[in-house]
């Protein structure tokens, strides 16, 4: 059933990329977009349609949030992928934008990613409502700007060329900034679209946005390449600290799996309604990719 969800979210929001980039010019630049968006779990864009559909919001609706999200976050992979960053070459189980194209289609098609990202939450279609449109708008930049996922992206690069490894507290607080802000983003976006309380769902989020992260870690330990979709092994090679290089992997697995107690714990006031979110969070420490 969750699988099943997952697979029709990320088809739904494959279909409408498509739709909307079959509106721009056939160029270099929209077919590095184009890339960028193609597969993925599409975790981002599922959490918000199945916190839309918490709060009764129409899919038809929804979908413009949610595929907002999945442009931001696909803009953040293509300019994370760039040399002067993480310097990757597979994303997703194909080659980088800028090993595609070259860095500076690379750095465009992220740019216009980005942007497309504040064009879709404010488009009439996301909601009826200005004022909802606008509190997605103003939420998202402060989700992926210098408050949230770039601050984190920051702290990453600072790390690198620290004197010292990071503490368990600071890799925390990187990590919620770097990958939660976005799932943060995406989980309250349903009882944002519905103008209903945020606080359950932030709670989930910040729960479930650092389990994902952990699991990250230890897939980076773990994991098979082919699999995974992307470098593996990279973190240990560059000296990084890590949950797992700190807590040890199976502390590190332990508290993935304490956070997701905590993360389906905090949606007890929507009953059995949510349960596709708690079984979302017990996919985000048992995926394999």
């Amino acid at each position: 059933m969750f699988t099943q969800r997952l697979d029709a979210a990320a088809a739904a929001v494959q279909a409408h990329f498509d739709k909307v980039l079959a509106a721009f010019e056939p160029l270099p630049i929209v077919e590095a977009m184009a890339h960028a968006t193609s597969g993925g779990k599409r975790l981002r864009g599922f959490l918000v349609l199945e916190t839309a559909r918490l709060h009764d919001i129409a899919a038809g609706e929804a979908i413009w949030s949610a595929t907002a999200i999945e442009a931001l976050h696909a803009y953040s992979l293509v300019h994370d992928d760039l040399p002067c960053m993480d310097n990757d070459d597979m994303r997703r189980g194909q080659p980088t934008v800028h090993k595609k194209w070259d860095d500076a289609t690379a750095v465009l098609a992220g740019d216009a990613l980005q942007t497309l990202a504040f064009e879709l939450v404010t488009h009439p279609g996301a909601s009826a409502s200005a004022e909802v449109r606008a509190d997605l708008a103003l939420s998202l930049a402060r989700a992926s700007g210098a408050q949230g996922m770039v601050l984190g992206q920051a702290l990453d690069i600072a790390a690198e060329t620290a004197r010292a490894p990071l503490s368990l507290d600071e890799i925390t607080r990187l990590q919620q900034g770097k990958t939660g802000a976005l799932i943060g983003w995406s989980a309250q976006a349903g009882a944002r679209l519905a103008q209903a309380d945020t606080a359950a769902l932030k709670r989930y989020a910040q729960a479930l946005g650092l389990a994902f992260q952990i699991a990250d870690d230890i897939l980076d330990v773990t994991g098979d390449s082919a699999q995974v979709g992307k470098a593996v092994g990279k973190d240990a090679s560059a000296g990084k600290a890590t949950f797992v290089s700190l807590l040890g992997l199976d502390a590190a697995r332990a508290r993935a799996m304490s956070l997701i107690d905590e993360a389906c714990d905090s949606l007890a006031t929507y009953g059995a309604k949510a349960d596709t979110l708690r079984e979302t969070a017990r996919f985000v420490v048992r995926r394999t990719h």
